[in-house]
């Protein structure tokens, strides 16, 4: 098969899309979600590592500073990208 057939080589990369923020851990719930406050906005968000930081088993802890990336579609949930 094709590249075309894997959904490479479209153009589009679905992180291109994504906003990033910065916040703050304020929970730690199950499952490896996190509630998130989003310091620009004061915006409460449920957020996921990402696959790397789940990869590499970095730990994220209450009061954490993270980056957060978030589809403009949906700003409710997110995926923590980097742990500062």
């Amino acid at each position: 098969m094709g590249s075309a057939a894997r959904g490479k080589g479209t153009g589009l990369s679905t992180k291109e899309n994504c906003v990033a923020f910065d916040g703050k851990v304020i929970e730690l719930m199950r499952g490896g979600v996190y509630r998130v406050l989003i310091e620009d906005q004061d915006h409460v968000i449920l957020a996921r590592l990402n696959g790397k930081m789940r990869m590499h088993r970095i730990r994220v802890l209450l009061g954490d500073t993270v980056e957060v990336e978030m589809s403009p579609y949906d700003l409710s949930q997110g995926r923590i990208t980097r742990r500062r």
